[in-house]
């Protein structure tokens, strides 16, 4: 269990390094949660909600957070194949699944940074004044956001593990996951087809809770009920890992298809 768990940490702390050694990991962390903020800031000046400037910082910095996780987590596979470590790893004595797990909880402990500097910025530039309601329940929420979002990445690291189109799927995932989650607007504002969908991605969820923590007048039952949701849907993202590993574990070893050629 301490080998396991020195592979782990040793893997996060170099990850964060590496990670923040990259321009396009520092655009991603900094200016994208800046530019998001005034963006959002904007859209939502007239909206009425009382307590807008919540949902403006929690949206950019939610944004920014997925757009690291794309960026990076996503993308370390395809550096990791284009650098010719990838076969190197995947046969290391240390599992391949801890070093996956490592990356990611490096990155998503980086990322957090975004929703600070989406306060920040609200706060230098609109002077904003944001009221917490439900301090607990907010913790608890982003809490349940910060599993969610490093199971998303886990799945994505595997799925994109075969794949030599990793940067087009980066491009092509971000944006919409954005808009299917809710991260700037209510996903009851989407057609029911499309619903349907959103309902399915375990990001939607998490922000759900987020929100309803924000409300002044919050309903406990609700919040509970969605939080067991969440919980049980990550359960069964971690059962499809676990299918999903054996299901690329053979092929790597039957194809031996980690090389760039």
């Amino acid at each position: 269990m301490k080998a396991k768990t020195t592979v782990i940490i040793d893997t996060m702390v170099l990850q964060m390094k590496n990670s923040f050694a990259r321009s396009m990991f520092r655009f991603c962390l900094i200016a994208n949660p800046i530019a998001n903020t005034i963006l959002i800031y904007y859209m939502f000046m007239n909206s009425g909600e009382e307590n807008f400037l919540a949902y403006v910082v929690m949206g950019a910095g939610l944004m920014g957070l997925w757009g690291c996780i794309c960026f990076s987590s996503a993308g370390d596979i395809n550096r990791e194949r284009w650098s010719g470590t990838l076969s190197i790893i995947y046969s290391a004595p240390a599992d391949f699944r801890l070093i996956i797990w490592g990356k990611v909880l490096g990155n998503t402990l980086l990322a957090l940074s975004t929703l600070l500097i989406s306060f920040i910025t609200a706060k230098i530039l609109f002077k904003a004044s944001i009221r917490i309601n439900h301090v607990l329940y907010l913790f608890v929420a982003i809490a349940a956001a910060i599993v969610t979002f490093m199971i998303i990445s886990v799945v994505l690291a595997y799925i994109l593990t075969l794949s030599r189109k990793t940067p087009l799927y980066m491009n092509c995932i971000e944006i919409p996951i954005t808009l299917l989650c809710g991260f700037v607007f209510p996903v009851e504002m989407l057609p029911n087809w499309v619903q349907s969908i959103s309902h399915c991605l375990t990001p939607t969820w998490a922000v759900k809770l987020i929100r309803m923590s924000l409300n002044k007048e919050m309903n406990l039952d609700n919040f509970k009920a969605s939080l067991y949701v969440l919980i049980v849907m990550n359960l069964v993202y971690l059962i499809g890992i676990s299918i999903l590993y054996r299901v690329i574990d053979k092929q790597v070893r039957i194809k031996a298809t980690l090389e760039v050629s």
